[in-house]
């Protein structure tokens, strides 16, 4: 433990040009990548139909894919769920076949994937409007996070401080939607629960960083902007690297061990982890900076009269 208390010197700030290029190179191949190939979305927003049955035996999910494949559901999604024995199928809804219809069909070419008995667990049905509806609800679950944050921030510190700090939650989305985006991998509704999550953990690191800046602003006598910005970024740095690198053992673990069906919410966690530490430290507060905060907009207001009463 004697690495973390050693006081560190490390010129962040410094290379806070270089940190805005980087930022803003991937904030818009994350942009372009959404707008060019888009999400590739699940069932919880385009409208489908899911399918969960049982084996006796282990089965291979190319075996389930391939008799699937044979009964015209080659645009099926299949996965494990649990156990080899426990597979989940999502269909893309087909205008020419009810969703009851559907599931039965898949259920039929899903018997043949394997031997004994198979058993049909659940299904469960997402119309398009159903789906239509929660594509504009997370949309605006994350637009109400942004803003209730932004009128946070700027009670509790100030409205540079908050400006920066939703410029950093938006640089951290855009970057997690731009993975999903660029890989191609399913976006739904787990993957939408861990960008909010994304959100939370990023501003709390931001706000301790944030509250040590303003802390030092009023206790340090000299010193520029930068120079104060940079010792609260090398006090805090130690807390950062011990919270996000315990949070990533938890979300490795998951990730590997979780199963497919938490892949994405856990890899979606992994990458906002990442990106957040980083913003935490180079995006909110080299915002807060451009947006040009100084030590007379943190010091406490003196009350009027308050000099007077404090004289014997």
């Amino acid at each position: 433990m004697q690495i973390f208390k050693r006081k560190s010197e490390i010129d962040f700030m410094g290379k806070r040009k270089l940190a805005a290029i980087f930022s803003i190179l991937l904030v818009l191949t994350a942009i372009g990548s959404v707008l060019v190939r888009g999400l590739s979305l699940g069932i919880d927003f385009t409208g489908g139909t899911l399918v969960e049955v049982g084996y006796q035996e282990a089965v291979e999910l190319g075996k389930v894919r391939e008799v699937l494949g044979e009964g015209g559901f080659g645009d099926a999604v299949v996965q494990h769920f649990g156990t080899s024995r426990d597979v989940l199928v999502r269909l893309p809804p087909q205008a020419e076949l009810e969703s009851a219809e559907l599931s039965d069909r898949a259920f039929a070419a899903l018997k043949q994937a394997g031997a004994g008995e198979t058993t049909l667990r659940r299904v469960e049905f997402v119309g398009p409007q159903v789906g239509d509806e929660l594509t504009e609800d997370g949309g605006l679950a994350m637009l109400y996070a942004l803003m209730g944050i932004l009128v946070y921030v700027a009670l509790r510190f100030e409205y540079r401080f908050a400006l920066g700090s939703v410029i950093a939650l938006i640089h951290d989305v855009l970057i997690t939607l731009g993975v999903f985006s660029i890989f191609q991998i399913e976006f739904d509704l787990t993957v939408l629960a861990a960008v909010l999550a994304v959100i939370g953990y990023s501003l709390n690191d931001t706000i301790v960083v944030f509250d040590r800046i303003r802390e030092n602003f009023r206790k340090m006598r000299k010193g520029s902007a930068v120079e104060i910005v940079n010792s609260s970024l090398n006090q805090t740095l130690s807390r950062t690297l011990m919270t996000s690198l315990t949070t990533l053992l938890v979300l490795a673990a998951l990730f590997v061990f979780g199963g497919e069906i938490i892949h994405s919410f856990a890899f979606a966690l992994i990458i906002g982890i990442v990106v957040g530490t980083y913003s935490s430290i180079y995006v909110a507060s080299t915002a807060a900076l451009m947006l040009g905060i100084s030590k007379a907009d943190l010091m406490p207001v003196v009350k009027e009269g308050a000099e007077v009463d404090a004289e014997p």
